[in-house]
């Protein structure tokens, strides 16, 4: 049963790496934006 425990975590830890990646980048283009308002990103 200790591989549940495992699994649970592991996807815990990627879930929580992939969002602060999103969040990274979200953040990174409000900076973008801020610095640069006229620039888009089409």
């Amino acid at each position: 049963m200790w591989y549940f425990t495992w699994i649970l975590g592991l996807s815990l830890a990627c879930a929580f790496g992939i969002l602060n990646a999103m969040w990274f980048e979200l953040q990174d283009a409000e900076r973008q934006k801020a610095k640069d308002p006229k620039k888009t990103d089409a």
